[in-house]
């Protein structure tokens, strides 16, 4: 019985982490470029209680064994990096990415994060910014006479200028990066990742090349969580607790029967 006690409370402990992953999953629905997470979890040590292979007063041997199992841990979080949902903004530095990719961004301490999230925007020095001010890397800035902004999918930057409406002047490239194991990012917040040694080096390239996802000028990405999924799994998350608790409540049961026999 305290076996079944402590089987059952690590799979409460269990979907309860799994009931926390949902639950940022779907506060972050309308987050932009925001990639859902997933519980991954494994079964623990089992104890031998008769080892296989036995061979009993008949002389047979026995041909399995009889093992219990002690209960379920949570063994990784991963991140689906699948396409978003696409909106339309009709703004010229909301930028998406069809297919793989990050943007670079310089944080303020130096270190490089990388996001998904191209709802970019400029600072009163010009120069193209995250809407917490992390410059985009690397650093684009859009001249004080330009009229009008373009950004083309394979990431050139392109300005019309004021008493030049004839012409287009190229001022940058946006330039991306890509990982080996996207999924062994860390997750910074503010819809930026970081890398680690799980996820290996950034490859840097152009937009369109190598692998690299092409740019939408106009378009976000948004939140690839999908609400009615998630619903669902809360739903079987909850039965699932309520199951280990219920076992819990009949392994209490079965030790108070077992103290009541000499009374």
């Amino acid at each position: 019985m305290m076996r079944a006690m402590g089987s059952a409370a690590s799979g409460m402990k269990a979907m309860q982490l799994k009931i926390d992953t949902i639950s940022n999953n779907l506060a972050n629905v309308n987050t932009t470029g925001f990639k859902k997470s997933s519980m991954q979890f494994q079964d623990l040590l089992y104890e031998t209680v008769v080892p296989g292979g036995q061979v009993r007063s008949d002389g047979q041997m026995s041909p399995s064994r009889v093992e219990v199992g002690h209960g379920v841990k949570m063994v990784a979080t991963s991140k689906d990096f699948g396409q978003g949902t696409v909106v339309s903004t009709s703004n010229p530095l909301d930028l998406m990415i069809e297919g793989d990719g990050f943007f670079q961004l310089q944080l303020a301490d130096g270190e490089t994060a990388y996001t998904r999230d191209g709802s970019l925007k400029m600072d009163g020095e010009r120069n193209i910014v995250t809407a917490l001010g992390y410059r985009l890397e690397p650093s684009l800035q859009i001249p004080i006479d330009a009229t009008e902004v373009a950004v083309a999918r394979d990431g050139t930057v392109s300005v019309r200028l004021a008493g030049d409406s004839a012409n287009v002047q190229e001022i940058g490239r946006i330039e991306m990066v890509r990982f080996p194991n996207a999924a062994g990012l860390i997750s910074k917040g503010s819809n930026m990742f970081l890398e680690s040694p799980a996820s290996g080096t950034p490859l840097a390239g152009n937009p369109g090349e190598d692998g690299l996802g092409e740019i939408a000028s106009g378009f976000l990405e948004m939140s690839n969580v999908e609400t009615v999924d998630e619903l669902v799994r809360m739903i079987t998350a909850q039965r699932a607790y309520e199951l280990n608790s219920k076992t819990i409540s009949m392994a209490d049961q079965m030790l108070q029967t077992a103290n009541n026999i000499k009374r």
